[in-house]
């Protein structure tokens, strides 16, 4: 076995940290707030489970579909960088490629992650504008972010509508 230095020690805690404040499903942190914890709390969506998991979980009982509404929430792909994927808070749509949302645990503010952002731009940046890739406002560059993410599309608050036979 193994012991850690001090140092080692201190990275190994500090990662812990780093890793318990992504947008996984739990316990609100004193930090701050996963974008799960963000979203439930925020709109009228009854999911659970890693955000990654809202798309699927939504299926039957809510709407989906590939194109922005107020009030519908955004589904980022579960990947390497979003090991959890990741859900926003549709505010509105500003133009046919670009979206404002309210989400947490994003960008670092004031050092810290678990802070919740709202008026937050995403562009599409899919070759269909179907919103299947996109781009997010970083706040340390103070830019959209270089960084492409997959989402797998809105989820609406209202039920399906389910047809007969």
């Amino acid at each position: 076995m193994r012991i850690l230095t001090p140092h080692l020690r201190h990275a190994f805690s500090a990662a812990l940290v780093a890793a318990s404040l992504i947008c996984a499903a739990g316990t609100a942190h004193a930090q701050g707030l996963n974008c799960v914890q963000f979203v439930q709390r925020a709109s009228s969506l009854g999911l659970h489970g890693d955000a990654y998991q809202w798309w699927d979980a939504a299926n039957g009982q809510y709407s989906r579909g590939q194109q922005p509404k107020s009030g519908a929430v955004l589904v980022f792909s579960k990947t390497g960088i979003l090991p959890h994927g990741h859900v926003a808070l549709v505010r509105k749509q500003a133009d046919k490629r670009t979206i404002i949302v309210d989400h947490a645990n994003w960008s670092p503010i004031n050092g810290h992650r678990g802070q919740v952002e709202k008026a937050v731009k995403i562009i599409d940046v899919s070759k269909a504008n179907d919103w299947s890739r996109v781009r997010v406002w970083y706040r340390p560059t103070a830019d959209i972010g270089q960084t492409v993410y997959s989402v797998k599309g809105f989820v609406y608050p209202t039920q399906p509508h389910h047809h007969s036979r």
